[in-house]
């Protein structure tokens, strides 16, 4: 029997655009653009244009996002979209890849935060405090405890998880804000004079030479910052009037958050010279604010730290949503167990779905925890989320063939010679990069194949291949079966 239960249509486009930018900007950016020197030897002073270009190809599958979610607002968006342009097939194999990736992805983040925590104890000289967060027991416990505080955010109602995100993106920019402002307020003189005082090296300066393996390699390791926007569309079936806050939000993000990342690398490189970073690097871990400790005042440098902890925090919230729907809308098309697709009466959230994500989350950091290996997660989920922006990208070409119905709802660049454009502009620039990414995933020497993200993900796909063939041969087995209904959107 259908329930008559339905998600609830109250996340506004300020909690749309908060989910984006909660899943897109953590605490990463305070360290990639700076080890990334160490990384990628020689990108040296062409790391901020390769970071531009970066965000070319995650512009392309925003704006396809955008196109399909005009015209699909519901919950599980990019499997809804490749399952109605494309077929229910690709579009669950290539999502099952992607909830199975950021579900590991999530137990990381929850399980990296107590490291960064006890370094801003260790800054603030409160010794009892590293010692409790360098406790085994802490390690394990905390992240879980912090984990299930989240779930249960999510399963208390959308208007409670959107008050705590956008709170939590606030508290970010301000303190990320620092940052940006001290690369304004100081100058490359003071940065060198301070690495004079503190370290007594003298800095030189150094002419970089541009290669294109080396840009291009930087690049593609760059755009996983922009992998994030697709929690917006998994929020399709609680948007407010949907057709049009979900791509605006979507634009909003991309645009913003690479704007930020810019300003923000930007702000650092203007006082640090790039080959000082490099020498750096090269010789220990560093972070955006391993380098202003050379010109702030210890007590700012802390808040830098701090702002690298909200920013992987708040990552939480926004993952668990995105997860959750996605399992939400298998459930709803009977392409997984029917229970997951239960609404919570007074709440009005999938509560099973996020509750079944939750359990699958914590295995990710009982690998973190006893494996020691927190970065397999992180590369399958990039390369899953590589291959559904092309899925999305196929959907966009596909859809007025397929599906000319649903491809008549469109509102966003109506012309279908535009909407081509860019959909073949992203599957181009996507494919390319997903071939760089495993091509150098494989090429890398592991001392077992299941530390290969590459044949991890194959693994994945199968599992999900067989998952899928299992429900739609029961599914056309039941006599209820119609091919018409992957035609139209699920119900509400």
């Amino acid at each position: 029997m259908e329930q008559t239960t339905t998600l609830s249509r109250n996340i506004t486009v300020a909690g749309l655009v908060a989910t984006g930018i909660s899943s897109m900007i953590g605490a990463s950016i305070y360290i990639v653009p700076f080890m990334l020197q160490k990384n990628v030897p020689g990108i040296g002073p062409y790391l901020l244009p390769a970071f531009f270009v970066a965000s070319i190809p995650a512009l392309f599958a925003a704006l396809t996002y955008a196109i399909l979610a005009s015209a699909m607002p519901r919950a599980g968006g990019s499997y809804v979209y490749a399952s109605r342009s494309i077929h229910p097939y690709w579009g669950f194999v290539a999502s099952f890849a992607q909830w199975f990736g950021l579900s590991i992805v999530i137990g990381v983040v929850a399980y990296m935060v107590v490291p960064f925590f006890r370094d801003v104890c260790a800054a603030m000289n409160w010794i009892n405090l590293v010692h409790f967060f360098e406790n085994s027991t802490t390690k394990l416990f905390l992240p879980l405890g912090l984990l299930w505080l989240f779930i249960g955010i999510n399963i208390f109602g959308i208007k409670t998880y959107q008050l705590t995100i956008i709170g939590l993106v606030i508290i970010t920019f301000i303190l990320a804000s620092i940052v940006i402002i001290a690369g304004f307020v100081y100058s490359e003189k003071d940065f060198i004079e301070g690495v004079l005082i503190k370290d007594g090296i003298v800095i030189t300066h150094l002419q970089g030479q541009f290669n294109w393996q080396q840009f291009i390699s930087a690049s593609g390791i760059l755009f996983a910052s922009f992998i994030g926007f697709d929690s917006i569309a998994q929020a399709g079936g609680e948007a407010k009037n949907p057709s049009k806050s979900l791509p605006r939000a979507i634009l909003i993000t991309i645009v913003s958050v690479s704007l930020f990342y810019l300003l923000f690398t930007f702000s650092v490189y203007k006082i640090a010279p790039w080959n000082f970073v490099q020498d750096l690097a090269n010789k220990k871990d560093i972070s955006a604010t391993t380098l202003l400790n050379y010109v702030l005042p210890p007590f700012w440098s802390v808040l830098i730290m701090l702002g690298a902890c909200i920013a992987l925090l708040k990552d939480l919230p926004s993952m668990i949503l995105s997860v959750s729907r996605l399992l939400f809308a298998w459930s709803k098309d009977k392409l997984f167990p029917q229970f997951l697709s239960n609404i919570h009466p007074s709440y009005k959230t999938p509560h099973w779905a996020i509750f079944f994500s939750g359990i699958v989350s914590s295995l990710g950091i009982l690998g973190s925890h006893f494996a020691s290996d927190i970065f397999l997660g992180i590369d399958i989920m990039v390369i899953a989320m590589l291959v559904n922006f092309i899925l999305i990208c196929m959907a966009v070409l596909m859809i007025h063939h397929n599906n000319p119905l649903l491809a008549g709802q469109i509102t966003v660049v109506k012309n279908k010679r535009v909407q081509k454009l860019i959909a073949s502009l992203g599957l181009i620039s996507l494919t390319a990069l997903l071939i760089i990414n495993m091509v150098n995933d494989v090429s890398a020497t592991k001392t077992a194949w299941y530390f290969h993200a590459s044949y991890v993900f194959a693994v994945v796909m199968l599992l999900a291949t067989i998952i899928f063939a299992i429900y739609w041969n029961q599914l056309k087995k039941s006599g209820s079966f119609d091919a018409q209904y992957f035609k139209n959107l699920p119900s509400e």
